[in-house]
């Protein structure tokens, strides 16, 4: 626990340098322009498409309609945008994860190893082509299981804590892979991965948990949904620091987990061939 703590407090120094900070504007900048590209063409055509949907699903429009009748006027325009954020915002999560994963993570790690662990092997047990298809993959496996458990959002507790929970189980297997790629071998990898579960587990759902913190600029309300692009805008660069985090945060542990197995020393290989026969005494003349 206490290398988890030590590389928590690092990570939130490093998220300070110029070069973290010059680099976190590359996903802002991609992740924001969609978004932003997004709600400025499809926004409004959503809104009508989701409003048109309800008017014509029978249950939707008699709760509608009775919520209507007990005083709530104007719930009908609140929530057809109040569904297109709950659509967006996890897909929003997952992108900008995906990105500092391709775009930050490498510099990061690369950074934190020059500085902290200059004399570390590079041994380069997964090229750059594989950390991007892992990453990839994982962002796929989440993506799924977040439109998998949709129907469980409705239940207060699980729709809360669900998304972090994908967020960071998603975040840990990519930044812990990423953080190895290129200085551990795949031995040394899977050994690390495999030993270190528990507080990769932990790491991952702490991060997961500081991005669903960051959904609170949704706490706006009525604010927050008539200005819901620029608020994804926002949204994007919040997540995007909450990844930047994580990613040093990662590197920080794993490197110095591999340090710390390659100083503990090998055992001796013992020869347990059989020994060779003794040569024959020769007669003394």
């Amino acid at each position: 626990m206490s290398g988890l703590f030590d590389a928590f407090w690092r990570a939130a120094a490093y998220c300070l340098h110029p070069r973290v900070m010059l680099l976190s504007l590359a996903p802002v900048l991609l992740a924001g322009g969609a978004v932003l590209g997004l709600g400025w063409w499809f926004w409004g055509d959503a809104v009508d498409g989701v409003q048109t949907a309800l008017s014509h699903w029978t249950l939707s429009d008699a709760v509608l309609r009775w919520l209507e009748s007990m005083g709530a006027d104007g719930l009908r325009a609140i929530v057809a945008p109040l569904i297109i954020v709950i659509f967006a915002v996890p897909m929003v999560v997952m992108l900008s994860l995906l990105l500092v994963a391709l775009l930050m993570t490498p510099a990061i790690v690369s950074l934190v190893a020059s500085r902290r662990f200059p004399g570390l092997e590079m041994r380069r047990g997964a090229s750059g082509w594989q950390a991007a298809a892992w990453s990839i993959a994982v962002s796929v496996v989440a993506v799924l299981l977040l439109t998998l458990s949709l129907p469980l959002w409705l239940l207060p507790p699980l729709g809360l804590v669900l998304p972090p929970l994908i967020w960071g189980w998603a975040g840990g297997r990519i930044f812990a892979f990423d953080a190895l790629a290129d200085h551990a071998d795949a031995q040394e990898r899977r050994a690390l991965l495999k030993a270190h579960r528990g507080p990769l587990l932990a790491m991952g759902v702490i991060s997961g948990f500081m991005g669903a913190v960051s959904s609170l600029v949704w706490a706006l309300g009525m604010f927050a949904l008539i200005f819901a692009p620029l608020i994804l805008l926002v949204s994007v660069w919040l997540y995007t620091l909450v990844f930047a985090f994580a990613s040093a945060w990662f590197a920080h542990y794993m490197l110095a987990a591999l340090q710390a197995l390659r100083a503990v020393p090998e055992a001796p290989v013992l020869d347990l061939s059989p020994a060779p026969p003794p040569a024959p005494l020769l007669p003394t003349p």
